[in-house]
């Protein structure tokens, strides 16, 4: 059993065989620059294996930046409604906004020490609760990807890298709670996540080993990796069919970006 349509499939490889377009023709117009340390390794290397070196390098920084897009495509199919880029809006009550600021700095200081950190959904309680109807203020706050089910709970996801610093962690729990103040609803009527698209540790949840996650971030119950997410978006087999998807692009363009590169070689 599949989770994909084939218009999805479609969608998907068309997507990722766009990503590698642009970024074949961005190293092919790219300047190498001279290899300040080292002048023998540049005066040896070819230039077309430079510039096959420096898809690779700018590969490995921006094949991040294709997990928002393909999560929106995955979802299109399973959902009753599916945004990018998705900003949600509002006024909230500032003494709830400040509830947020006092929970979150708490959370911080008890990883900072090492004591235990307070429970999220105490602390989504904490925000809701302490609204006050004269000291509204607008906000709005930006999610990578927004899913509404067809049951209808709401689901914002922030799509990260899978080693964030504490800065990105920190920021992200503050932001999640800000989604459920204004929409004004606990879980699981609203569900924030930290997701991320892989596990660079393991299979499993348990091999995950990033500290900074671990502790600044609500990871039990915030953090989707690699798996979960996938499941969480477009069903039990997305990982596995994503991943041989980006496989077959991989392979069908790797031709042609030898040909575009390193042509003669």
């Amino acid at each position: 059993m599949t989770t994909f349509s084939p218009k999805t499939r479609y969608r998907i490889k068309g997507y990722l065989e766009a990503f590698i377009n642009e970024l074949v023709e961005q190293s092919k117009n790219q300047k190498i620059q001279q290899h300040r340390l080292n002048p023998f390794y540049t005066a040896l290397m070819p230039e077309e294996i430079s510039k096959i070196s420096a898809l690779k390098r700018s590969l490995d920084r921006k094949v991040e930046s294709t997990f928002t897009g393909i999560a929106f495509l995955v979802a299109l199919e399973h959902h009753a409604e599916v945004k990018r880029h998705y900003d949600v809006e509002g006024y909230v009550s500032q003494a709830a906004l400040e509830e947020i600021e006092r929970q979150v700095e708490f959370f911080e200081k008890a990883a900072d020490v090492g004591t235990k950190r307070p429970d999220f959904t105490a602390m989504i309680l904490a925000a809701l609760q302490a609204r006050k109807a004269d000291d509204e203020r607008f906000l709005r706050v930006r999610a990578d990807l927004y899913i509404r089910k067809h049951n209808g709970e709401e689901l914002f996801f922030e799509i990260k890298s899978p080693v964030p610093n504490k800065g990105q962690c920190v920021e992200v729990t503050q932001r999640i709670l800000r989604f459920h103040l204004l929409r004004a609803q606990p879980r699981p009527r609203v569900q924030g996540y930290f997701a991320m698209a892989y596990n660079p540790y393991g299979s499993s949840r348990n091999d995950y080993e990033w500290s900074m996650a671990r502790n600044y971030l609500p990871f039990d119950e915030g953090v989707l990796i690699g798996q979960e997410f996938w499941e969480l978006v477009g069903g039990p087999t997305a990982y596995e069919e994503l991943l041989d998807i980006y496989q077959e692009a991989g392979r069908e363009k790797s031709k042609y970006i030898i040909d575009s590169l390193a042509f003669g070689f």
